[in-house]
């Protein structure tokens, strides 16, 4: 463990529209101090906060691990299913189910099969400390592809107990995310046992994957759902054209109709950044931040902050706070330039810390506190 540094570093509030790809502006902000608590990573992708303290961590190298009293424990968990780990391709997301307390269920997301055939999946088992029993697969995305990229792969539960995961478009189908007779580009809303809730929107359509809660998604890799059941989610989008969207049932965001993005060639996608029939975002950016989560504040610690959405960025490396207020965008701020690195995820532990998860081979957890 590392000693504590305190920062006055963040970056500023801007007032922006709610469509607004504007920049955030340099401001003062509430002073904060950083403690490394782990370590030597590798390339971490999740955390997660157990009833009682202890803390969850996926490598996307296929390791799942536990902190416990603010220590990282050196053994990986036993019985984590095997992981396809190439590019983009590994062990993404590990959430307790609701319940945990009782059934010592959690939940993972991981690439599975081969180059040429392979699939986001979701698998539950029980946890006992040490090891994962009684592994079931619950889901696979469909159909298999030949790209190690765009899996999507964040899991989060809603008040109804109904679990839900982002899909992406594997990166060279993109057109298939407008196809909902396959769940590429796609959120799906499922029962804690992977089977299909019957209020799905395309439950009984013929030809629709019953599956879908929304489609036209291009690489989301935040997900977070409020209290009273309001899905928000990010996604990546090419050059430019990163979004945070308000999701409704059976809604369809647009891509590859839509966007606010350039291929990475230069060449214009689509004529077309709004279209009839297709969601708007809350908010987009270009050029692009790679956001990789989407958390809502919601502690005390940060008073100022409760209510605003934190978005991880991978380039060119910061957390994004973005102001809410009604439903609506009206700032942003850049938080956490100074860590040096690609940020891949940020969550609020149980007190109203944040962890903050560095990409890279010598990932790092990072707890965040306000100055005292």
């Amino acid at each position: 463990m590392k000693a504590i540094k305190v920062s006055y570093l963040a970056m500023g509030a801007l007032v922006a529209t709610s469509f607004a790809s504007v920049p955030a502006l340099a401001e003062s902000s509430v002073p904060y101090q950083t403690e490394v608590v782990a370590e030597g990573l590798g390339f971490p992708w999740n955390v997660a906060f157990l009833p009682d303290g202890t803390i969850l961590l996926t490598e996307l190298d296929g390791r799942l691990r536990v902190m416990r009293d603010g220590a990282l424990d050196p053994t990986p968990v036993l019985g984590v299913p095997p992981v396809y780990r190439r590019s983009q391709g590994g062990l993404f997301d590990v959430v307790p189910h609701p319940d945990f307390m009782t059934n010592g269920l959690i939940y993972l997301s991981y690439a599975h099969g081969e180059p040429d055939a392979n699939a986001t999946r979701v698998a539950r088992a029980k946890f006992d400390g040490a090891a994962l029993t009684d592994l079931e697969v619950i889901f696979e995305a469909a159909p298999l592809k030949a790209t190690p990229a765009h899996y999507g792969g964040r899991i989060a539960f809603a008040p109804d107990g109904t679990l839900f995961l982002t899909l992406g478009d594997g990166f060279n189908y993109r057109e298939e995310a407008q196809n909902r007779a396959n769940t590429l580009g796609t959120i799906v809303r499922l029962n804690e046992d992977g089977s299909v809730p019957s209020d799905n929107p395309f439950v009984g359509e013929e030809g629709v994957r019953p599956e879908i809660y929304s489609y036209g998604h291009r690489s989301p890799q935040g997900l977070f759902i409020t209290e009273d059941g309001t899905v928000y989610m990010n996604e990546h989008g090419p050059q430019g054209g990163d979004e945070i969207n308000l999701v409704k049932a059976g809604a369809n965001y647009g891509w590859p109709i839509a966007t606010y993005g350039l291929d990475y060639t230069g060449a214009r996608i689509s004529p077309f950044t709004r279209y009839e029939g297709v969601e708007e975002p809350i908010k987009y950016w270009v050029p692009s931040i790679a956001p990789a989560s989407l958390e809502l504040y919601t502690g005390d610690l940060f008073e100022a902050w409760r209510g605003d959405f934190l978005v991880a960025g991978l380039v060119p490396g910061d957390v994004r706070r973005v102001d809410m207020e009604d439903g609506q965008v009206v700032g942003e701020e850049i938080l956490f330039a100074e860590f040096g690195s690609r940020i891949r995820d940020v969550r609020m532990g149980p007190d109203g810390a944040l962890y903050v998860l560095t990409d890279g081979e010598d990932g790092k957890v990072i707890r965040v506190t306000p100055v005292d």
